[in-house]
């Protein structure tokens, strides 16, 4: 039988704020952290707005000496997952940390330091290339990082599945704990893909808003006139824990997690499945793995992107999976205020859903002014809505057809 699993930490960089009890108060007000960019140079480009962390500065949480050895997004998912051991009050002297994991989601990982270094390449030669480029670029840095500074011996590793990252790390994390290969794992998902370069390709891909005019009005999931996602970085990172294990140290516990599910559209590369089929098919696996019928769920976090196909595609999958009860559910996104955070999306949308399950409080969708017709169930807009959960689910969909969705409840809410 699989072992029961918990959260007990939670740690977040966003673009609205660095601490999880300030972001929350922030989307529950209704704030936007979308605004003119600060961090790179947007004279020459198309678009120049986004959601990068204004004033960044991580020496409070990094040795001084260790900060330009480690790229942005590693950064970011430190900082959060040293905000998350914190916050879950373990105590690493006590643990046995060849139990205690870090399984971590990224879409893209060290761009920054890519572009960094291809610039010196071109413009000084070979032998100006960093020695820290492949250390500071490469995908699984992030969970190394992690590892490093806490001791961690446990499993670790990384897993890029673009905007799904954080929510397929969370799954395997899941399935450490639950396996007894672990018994606390660090978890979540980490992105830094706010350079000329990440900005120039998404814009010309044609999935960025060109809102110029109104940069905190330009992420409007599920309304008529959304022109695309908003792009953002951060991290959201989560402690994985058994029950017991947390329950024998009086942990303060935010959230059981019930069940995870996972799948591909097998289509486009870049565009989802207008019917929904494969974000239908993550969501009842999640379903099944956590064996509760659809209408047990009480509140959505959506992927809702603020893409025309997007926004419609998850209308139609969650019709598909909650059929009547479709109506009767709460849905947000946080994307709304915050972006697309990419592979840390996920990872910052689960500790939205943990603050939300523990407060009984659904933030709303801001800048849904206008319905879109084919986007017509219950998105929360404008305000927030109290309200009592048991269940929640978080999805996450990318780039390449993956799908991944996530259940959390009250601990014990099917006993």
């Amino acid at each position: 039988m699989n072992r029961r699993v918990v959260i007990t930490g939670l740690g977040a960089v966003t673009p609205l704020s660095c601490r999880v009890d300030e972001l929350w108060s922030s989307l529950l007000s209704g704030r936007s952290g979308i605004h003119p960019l600060q961090l790179i140079d947007t004279a020459e480009f198309k678009i120049k707005f986004g959601g990068d962390i204004l004033n960044w500065d991580p020496k409070s949480h990094i040795d001084p000496k260790e900060v330009k050895r480690i790229d942005r997004f590693s950064q970011f998912a430190l900082v959060a997952a040293i905000d998350a051991m914190r916050d879950s009050g373990l105590e690493l002297d006590r643990e046995d940390r060849s139990r205690i994991g870090a399984i971590i989601g990224s879409g893209i990982g060290g761009l920054s330091e890519i572009e960094e270094q291809m610039a010196r390449l071109f413009s000084k030669g070979p032998d100006r290339v960093s020695p820290f480029t492949v250390p500071k670029m490469m995908l699984n840095a992030a969970g190394g990082n992690i590892a490093i500074q806490m001791g961690l011996r446990g499993p670790n590793y990384s897993l890029a599945t673009a905007c799904a990252s954080a929510t397929n790390a969370i799954g395997d994390a899941l399935r450490a704990v639950q396996r007894s290969e672990a018994d606390v794992v660090v978890t979540g998902g980490s992105e830094a893909a706010m350079t000329r370069m990440g900005l120039a390709a998404f814009t010309n891909i044609r999935a960025l808003s060109e809102r110029n005019d109104a940069p905190e009005r330009a992420s409007r999931p599920f309304d008529r006139d959304r022109d695309g996602f908003v792009l953002s970085e951060g991290s959201g990172i989560l402690i994985f824990e058994e029950l017991e294990h947390a329950v024998a140290r009086k942990a303060r516990i935010y959230a059981e997690v019930f069940g995870f599910g996972s799948s591909c559209d097998a289509g486009h590369i870049t565009q989802p499945d207008e019917a929904g089929q494969g974000a239908a098919q993550a969501m009842l696996m999640a379903l099944k793995d956590a064996a509760l019928p659809p209408s047990a769920i009480d509140y959505v976090n959506a992927h809702g992107t603020s893409t025309p196909l997007g926004d419609k595609a998850e209308t139609i999958a969650m019709k598909r999976v909650f059929g009547d009860h479709a109506k009767a559910l709460s849905i947000s996104s946080t994307k709304s205020a915050i972006g697309h955070s990419l592979g840390a999306s996920g990872g910052i949308e689960l500790v939205v859903c943990a603050k939300s399950l523990e407060s009984s409080w659904i933030h709303p969708t801001i800048n849904l002014e206008n319905p879109d017709p084919d986007c017509d169930l219950d998105y929360t807009p404008l305000q927030p809505r109290q309200k009592t959960m048991r269940y929640i689910m978080s999805n996450s969909f990318g780039f390449g057809g993956h799908n991944a969705s996530v259940i959390i409840g009250a601990v014990g809410a099917r006993s």
